[in-house]
């Protein structure tokens, strides 16, 4: 079975908007998300990956925070894009391998749940002095 388009678009506005979808689920726990953190991988996490499998590990990564919001995200034809580039830390040593896909997790660090994953329309070469961006024009499709 698919999801209809209708709640394709009401779960991409639960998970990125923080929407509640009426009579189904809410945003309204003791202490919801704010942020959803965006990470780069060398290679595929995979389904049963973790944000830190296989992620970049260059001098200056980290994970880049992106609102749990429509400021952060907008959401349309059943497809979410960020609002604005996502540029990660400049690399200052020890570029490593290419950055070939993307996930979006829970938390700023460590191996916690992959909300999202898939590869970047093209690989991100990291070099020292640059900083690596995913651009706003970027989407996840929900179907």
């Amino acid at each position: 079975m698919s999801k209809g388009d209708t709640f394709e678009n009401d779960l991409l506005k639960l998970i990125f908007n923080a929407t509640a979808i009426a009579n189904i689920a809410d945003n309204a726990a003791s202490s919801p998300l704010t942020n959803l953190y965006v990470a780069l991988h060398t290679a595929d996490p995979g389904e049963a990956g973790t944000q830190a499998t296989s992620e970049c590990a260059y001098t200056g990564y980290a994970r880049v925070a992106v609102a749990r919001t429509s400021g952060g995200w907008t959401i349309t034809a059943n497809s979410v894009s960020p609002n604005a580039n996502i540029t990660f830390g400049t690399c200052t040593a020890s570029p490593g391998a290419a950055a070939t896909h993307a996930s979006i997790g829970v938390a700023s660090s460590g191996s916690t749940k992959l909300l999202y994953s898939g590869a970047l329309s093209s690989p991100i070469t990291i070099a020292v002095s640059a900083a690596p961006v995913i651009a706003s024009g970027s989407t996840i499709t929900e179907d």
